[in-house]
């Protein structure tokens, strides 16, 4: 007899030694998470993240060594009618001696009244460090509701970045709160439901949490290779969350399966070993390879994600393939304990006479349109699929701006205010030159003919006091004008002012001024080289994932048809995805649903982030559900009943694992920011329609209608005979439709 396999030989050792198995995986735990705050942290700087133009006009400014305090304003508007002159003098004098004795301001300017007379705008300058300044704001957004309480006339209100940050900080960060605390229970509910047990329901969550705790320790080490950014602890929550309950829940429901037939505890562990155990290799090396695609982006944010998801992944298998079979050795039978009674008996494993399982009666009553009528029900699934994913061929790419933020907060209410009255306080461009000290003055004169160019377009906002807003270095080489405009930068105006100024006014303005080096950022830029930056690389990226999977697959199941087909209906899945996006947030047809205002667009990062994850967990479901019909055509069954053998069997973990996390990936949707709400809705709906249309509709149908052809491949790939299974799966009389 040949070598077991690798997976077999590690769950029989685990199994064996299970006390010495799972001190191990606690250590193995510790030492990553221990280790990994030892080594602290390193995060991606703002050189890291440049990209693009205004990623350059970034790098310039960093060069000038700016030293630019954190600035407040105090808003006096009327409530209602005309502003009283007199009575927003008196506000703005009562503001200005309350803050100047506030702690933290270091100087405040004088009144600027806005155009047409209907505000008055207090400039305050604070001292200290600009990036701790929203922790120090607070004393003087108290002073400001202390003018307010003096003068309830008026409307006296503090707004500027430091507040802003403070409000959205609390708001956001109750809402991110109350998602972790929500995904938690939602997925102990939902196994709960799948396992009608408890302690089987708790041991997925068990293994995903631990194998978070070790990713993230490994990923803080790696993070002094690929610097981290602030993103990357959610990404690895998220995956590792979703691919620890997956893979425990394939491998608890087989073992429980086997000892269902009667099988002892160790043979169980074997057998769920050699299947689910093989699947989660396989899907898991799947998973790994889609992330490292995320690393030809050429984007340290990307590529910070592809690690903590590859390690957060490789610690989920191994835990899986090592810790996993020690837990369930040791439970015995004490892993269905304690049975809710009702979901015990909805749930538990049915067997019949002669101890072989009973099949269940939804999936065949699924699965009979696909068996009986396969190319009718492939044409109408795909096409159905395909009408779904045609919006996504108008897809707009855009970074949310300072109007996407929710605007629940009287922080933000208070901006629309100001950047009403005043339209130079809101978005801006940032021209930036960088140029020889002795050129200084010719660059700022430039500018200045620049800034009074731009004030006669329709297409900028003229500068609000005392001319154009323009800073030079303390050497003299760079110098930096903003140039404001009078639209959201989600506006198709604020792009052709960007347009304006990178094509005709920045280059026509210093044509003259030798060895001058320029860029135009700021918000807009910032945003359409971003999405310029990600339709670059989306091609390499899809390219190098598909062809890598295609690779992989062919090699595991010795069948270039299996690996084609599992990337085709991958890609119909993810197409259906981008179309729902596109439907939901593009058409503003389900803002109120929804409780957010469209942005008439998909937030940048979103498309290629969202093709690996999907491309990744749909692979989960894919190889699972073809390694049990490989198990019937192994067994000696025909294609037809290997299909319906293969769905009906997989059919429940399959749809328990996509439950788990649509309610995990719809918490999200219920976050206050757009692209929280896009990413929570993107992954729910494509993990939904994989789950059930792709793997009980269109995958059957398609593999029906190949027959045999599903499993050639030239003569050098094809598979030995295999040895018979250790418990050959017979055709039920629940597969209906198999002939």
């Amino acid at each position: 007899m040949g070598a077991r396999p690798m997976t077999v030989r590690l769950a029989r050792w685990s199994a064996e030694h299970p006390w010495r198995a799972i001190a191990l995986w606690v250590v193995f735990v510790a030492v990553c998470f221990l280790g990994g705050n030892a080594a602290g942290l390193n995060e991606a700087t703002d050189s890291d993240q440049a990209i693009g133009e205004a990623g350059r006009a970034g790098l310039i400014v960093s060069s000038g060594n700016f030293t630019d305090p954190a600035t407040e304003n105090v808003l006096i508007t009327p409530r209602g009618g005309i502003l009283d002159p007199a009575a927003a003098r008196a506000a703005a004098e009562d503001a200005t001696a309350r803050l100047r004795t506030v702690p933290g301001v270091a100087s405040v300017g004088t009144p600027v009244p806005s155009r047409d007379g209907d505000a008055l705008l207090l400039p305050i300058t604070m001292s200290g460090d600009p990036e701790t300044a929203s922790d120090r704001v607070q004393p003087l957004r108290d002073a400001t509701a202390g003018v307010q309480d003096a003068h309830p006339g008026l409307r006296v209100e503090q707004v500027g970045g430091p507040s802003i940050s403070k409000a959205l900080d609390d708001t956001l960060g109750a809402d991110f709160k109350r998602a972790e605390l929500l995904s938690l229970p939602v997925t102990l509910a939902i196994l709960i439901v799948a396992f009608g047990a408890l302690i089987a329901a708790g041991v997925p969550v068990l293994l995903a949490l631990s194998s978070v705790a070790a990713a993230m320790g490994l990923s803080t080490l790696a993070s002094h290779l690929v610097p981290a950014t602030d993103t990357t602890a959610s990404v690895i929550l998220l995956i590792g969350m979703a691919v620890g309950v997956d893979y425990s829940l394939f491998y608890v429901r087989r073992e429980r399966e086997e000892r269902a037939k009667g099988r002892s505890g160790l043979d169980a562990v074997e057998i769920a070993a050699e299947t689910s155990g093989h699947a989660v290799v396989v899907s898991g090396f799947a998973v790994i390879i889609s992330m490292a695609g995320l690393l030809l982006a050429g984007d340290v944010v990307f590529s910070s994600l592809a690690v903590g998801s590859i390690l957060v992944v490789a610690v989920a298998v191994i835990g899986s393939l090592t810790v996993l079979p020690a837990m369930l050795a040791k439970l015995g039978r004490w892993v269905d304990r304690p049975r809710v009674p009702l979901l015990w008996r909805l749930t538990a494993p049915r067997t019949g006479r002669h101890g072989r399982p009973v099949g269940p009666r939804f999936w065949p009553a699924v699965l009979r349109p696909a068996l009986r009528a396969p190319a009718v029900t492939l044409v109408v699934s795909v096409g159905l699929l395909l009408a779904l994913a045609a919006p996504a061929l108008g897809m707009k790419l855009k970074f949310p701006g300072m109007e996407d933020l929710p605007r629940s907060t009287p922080a933000m209410q208070a901006y629309d205010r100001l950047t009403a009255a005043f339209p130079s306080s809101g978005t801006s461009h940032s021209v930036v030159v960088r140029a020889p000290a002795a050129e200084a003055g010719a660059v700022r004169a430039a500018l200045t003919t620049l800034s009074t160019r731009a004030a006669g377009d329709p297409l900028f906002a003229p500068p609000e006091g005392d001319g154009p807003k323009i800073e030079q270095s303390a050497d003299g080489r760079v110098s930096v004008l903003e140039v404001a405009i009078p639209y959201a930068s989600r506006d198709a105006r604020a792009v052709s002012s960007l347009e304006r100024l990178r094509g005709d006014l920045v280059p026509a303005a210093l044509r003259d001024i030798g060895g001058a080096e320029y860029a135009v950022g700021g918000e807009v830029a910032g945003s359409e080289d971003y999405a310029q930056h990600v339709r670059d690389k989306l091609p390499i990226v899809v390219g190098f994932v598909l062809v890598l999977t295609f690779l992989v697959m062919t090699w595991v199941f010795r069948s270039v048809v299996i690996a084609l087909s599992s990337i085709l209906l991958n890609l119909l899945s993810a197409g259906a995805a981008y179309g729902l996006l596109v439907l939901v947030f593009q058409g503003g047809s389900a803002d109120d649903l929804l409780n957010f205002t469209s942005m008439d667009a998909i937030v940048s990062w979103l498309p290629l982030f969202l093709f690996v994850v999907l491309f990744g967990l749909s692979m989960d479901y894919h190889v699972f559900v073809v390694s049990r019909i490989r198990e019937g055509i192994r067994a000696g069954m025909s294609n037809s009943e290997a299909v319906a053998y293969g769905i009906t069997s997989s059919a429940g973990v399959v749809t328990s694992a996509a439950i788990v996390m649509v309610g995990v990936f719809s918490i999200f949707a219920t976050l206050s920011t757009i692209d929280m709400k896009q990413l929570g809705i993107g992954l729910a709906a494509a993990i939904l329609l994989d789950a059930t249309i792709i793997r009980a509709v269109v995958l059957p149908s398609l593999m029906t209608l190949l027959g045999d052809a599903n499993w050639w491949a030239p003569k050098f790939l094809r598979a030995r005979p295999a040895a018979t299974p250790t418990d050959p799966p017979a055709p039920t009389p629940e597969l209906v439709g198999a002939h």
